[in-house]
């Protein structure tokens, strides 16, 4: 069995993405969404991805600091994301991308991100939906754990990809969202965009196979804004932004 926390995995995941073309130019949209954010974001202060694994932002965004807690090859620090090695008020923009529903105390993140970022800067989070679609693949289609009546917002790690609430998201800044008000009034949230409800499952992810041929990419980019216009929740993944005031 595959170990999925091994630091070896690098240039396979790195393989992955660069040969299947709908899922690279996915990569590249979300990236963009995070320079967007960067542009909203104080004048100085370092730019930081967390959970950044094989993946390419510096392409995109090539002043990000890329990190993980596993120690890939790739990226420039390990860092633990309820642990930040950095200066209060020193960061003044935070990526997470398919990261957040991995960290197993979600509370000590977001506590650790409004100690670190300065007055203005902003979160992205990326990550999976509890929508229509998607929690039936979560579910039953999907290797990592998926708990929406979950409780609390902690799980117990076994490892930083082998563990995980695939509901997290949801929970945090939906379901609980009053609570999440209460416990970080510095955070605000911007927006709780459901999307892709579609492009993610049928390029297949991070797996071997796609049933998304580049050349239809544009035309499921357009479905897939078209269903979430009509129904929100039927997203598979959301776009979470917060401010710290």
């Amino acid at each position: 069995m595959e170990d999925l926390d091994s630091p070896l995995r690098y240039s396979q995941i790195r393989a992955t993405i660069k040969s299947k073309p709908a899922l690279y130019r996915l990569y590249v949209e979300y990236y963009l969404k995070f320079k967007h954010v960067i542009e909203s974001s104080p004048a100085s202060g370092k730019i930081l991805e967390l959970g950044s694994g094989a993946g390419f932002i510096k392409e995109i965004v090539p002043e990000v600091e890329t990190s993980d807690v596993i120690h890939y090859e790739g990226v420039d620090a390990v860092v633990d994301a309820t642990k930040m090695p950095f200066q209060n008020q020193s960061v003044k923009a935070i990526f997470l991308l398919l990261v957040f529903h991995h960290i197993p105390d979600v509370e000590a993140f977001l506590n650790e991100a409004t100690r670190c970022l300065a007055p203005g800067g902003r979160i992205l989070i990326i990550d999976q939906h509890h929508g229509w679609i998607s929690r039936w693949i979560l579910k039953h289609a999907h290797h990592e754990p998926y708990d929406p009546e979950a409780t609390t917002w902690t799980f117990k790690s076994k490892g930083p990809l082998t563990s995980a609430n695939g509901a997290l998201s949801w929970i945090v800044f939906q379901r609980d969202y009053a609570t999440f008000k209460a416990k970080f009034p510095d955070l605000e949230r911007l927006y709780y965009r459901p999307t892709t409800p579609l492009r993610y499952w049928l390029s297949g992810g991070l797996k071997r196979w796609t049933i998304l041929p580049n050349l239809m990419f544009p035309f499921f980019s357009f479905l897939d804004k078209v269903l979430c216009l009509i129904a929100p929740n039927l997203g598979s993944f959301v776009e979470i932004e917060l401010r710290r005031k």
